[in-house]
């Protein structure tokens, strides 16, 4: 599928980069800790058959500006923001907004703050978690380990974030065999999560807040995922009542990239039955 990247500019002057791809109604899918113009791109090439695609590398990810100062989601969501204003612009009509991971979290507080161009909502397990003083630890050992530029300390930091469990690590650090990450890819990634951190230390895992939310909803979830992501996912379908909740036998936080199909499908399905704009 051809692309193209394009620059959007957020309300503080932040140049951030999107990837843009087939055309329909525009659909915006925003990336998780680590990720970049690449995370979606599986699930961008299946939905772009139909859709127009809206890939945005967020704040503080390459190629996008890596802005100095503290990030919050305050920021993440002024630049949402920006982005969906763009595709609005570009097709006359409001956006299917999707988010994995931490994306999943800034889709959230986007939504809240304002939904008018949002026609729908779709959220795969969003870290709610992971939020507060007790990242503030965590951050600052992740902080001291980017500094002195200790992969494994800055790794051993983020698993206590996301409470991957240690046979998962294991079994990821196995697959990955003798390869050697790309250093600037690794920087980038690394960077990234600095600054996802910080907004998270300064957010709340406060559920109750999302109750607000009144566009159709979708929730997405692996039913191989680890605690405490199900019951997390569990109390934000209590919380927005009227949103669909679809959780994938055989698959886990990783479905976008190893069963891209499936989520593109699923997507699909929920625009098909969305009420129309």
């Amino acid at each position: 599928m051809i692309s193209h990247d394009q620059s959007v500019e957020s309300s503080d002057g932040t140049r951030l980069v999107v990837r843009r791809l087939g055309g329909g109604d525009p659909v915006v899918l925003v990336h998780g800790s680590g990720g970049g113009l690449h995370s979606w791109a599986a699930v961008a090439d299946d939905l772009a058959h139909d859709h127009e695609v809206w890939l945005p590398a967020r704040r503080g990810y390459g190629p996008s500006d890596v802005p100095a100062g503290t990030k919050s989601f305050p920021t993440e969501t002024a630049d949402l923001i920006a982005v969906i204003d763009a595709a609005r612009r570009s097709s006359g009509r409001p956006v299917h907004l999707v988010g994995a991971s931490y994306g999943a979290t800034v889709a959230l507080h986007t939504t809240s703050a304002d939904p008018r161009d949002v026609r729908s909502l779709a959220i795969f397990e969003p870290p709610l978690f992971a939020a507060g003083p007790e990242i503030v630890p965590l951050l600052d050992r992740y902080r001291a380990a980017f500094e002195r530029d200790d992969a494994a300390a800055m790794a051993a930091a983020l698993n206590d974030v996301t409470r991957v469990p240690a046979e998962i690590v294991a079994a990821m650090v196995a697959g990955s065999g003798n390869r050697v990450p790309d250093r600037a890819e690794a920087h980038r990634s690394a960077v990234g999560w600095l600054h996802d951190l910080e907004a998270l230390a300064q957010d709340s895992t406060d559920i109750d807040r999302w109750a607000s939310i009144s566009v159709p909803t979708l929730l997405l979830a692996g039913a191989d995922t680890w605690e405490p992501m199900p019951t997390t996912m569990n109390a934000l379908a209590r919380t927005i009542p009227a949103a669909g909740h679809v959780v994938w036998p055989g698959q886990s936080h990783f479905v976008t990239m190893t069963a891209p199909t499936l989520v593109a499908d699923a997507l699909r399905q929920f625009y098909a039955e969305a009420p129309t704009a």
